[in-house]
């Protein structure tokens, strides 16, 4: 405290900084960088504090935690960043409902009598999972990243994604299988994701089925 005879007793900081009132707490205090010899210059002190408004990064850093660092809030872009981070993709390839005709040499034509002619149309189509879909899968990829691979871990992943199917789990066929097994019929987009994804476990040399009940 200062005291005088003209002015009384009042704080140090008041009688230095007149804009220590609109200085939040958590904000940095440019105030502190100002030499003694201008700390009573209201030109210059008004001048920096307008600087420092301007140039305020608050409102930036507080968006980037929001919509990109934070998994939970992030949106757009930001998730697009963490699909990257755990490695699954927000896009996913859902295979065309047509049969067409073809040759031997496609694996996935048909002959005469079974296959259609390829009238130009989109023979497969890529779908991108919304940013709520996309997150959970991310939450999901992050968990399958450190889990043991063992069948309640895996248990809990299928859960996470699919809990609203109802009942669904993963069995261990002894003999080199796996299957997976949900109580209702998965969407088009939700079996992409099983079955393409990358993010339920498989051991190496594992072959995998999809029973939907």
């Amino acid at each position: 405290m200062i005291a005088d005879e003209a002015l009384g007793e009042y704080s140090l900081a008041e009688a230095r900084n007149p804009y220590a009132g609109d200085i939040p707490t958590a904000v940095f205090d440019w105030f502190a960088t100002v030499i003694s010899q201008y700390s009573n210059s209201p030109i210059l002190l008004k001048l920096i504090a307008n600087m420092a408004e301007y140039i305020d990064p608050t409102a930036n850093f507080d968006a980037f935690f929001t919509f990109v660092f934070n998994v939970n809030t992030a949106v757009g872009h930001g998730l697009d960043v963490w699909g990257r981070i755990v490695g699954v993709s927000r896009v996913l390839r859902l295979p065309g409902d047509a049969e067409y005709f073809g040759f031997s040499e496609s694996a996935d034509a048909f002959p005469f009598n079974e296959g259609i002619f390829f009238g130009g149309g989109q023979l497969t189509s890529n779908f991108s999972l919304s940013d709520a879909a996309y997150r959970k899968l991310i939450s999901a990829k992050a968990l399958a990243n450190i889990s043991d691979g063992s069948i309640p871990g895996i248990n809990q992943i299928l859960i996470n994604l699919f809990g609203t199917y109802g009942n669904c789990y993963v069995t261990d066929g002894g003999n080199m299988t796996m299957t997976y097994t949900f109580a209702a019929t998965l969407s088009v987009v939700d079996f992409a994701i099983v079955a393409q994804s990358g993010v339920l476990p498989r051991p190496a040399g594992v072959s995998v089925t999809i029973v939907q009940l």
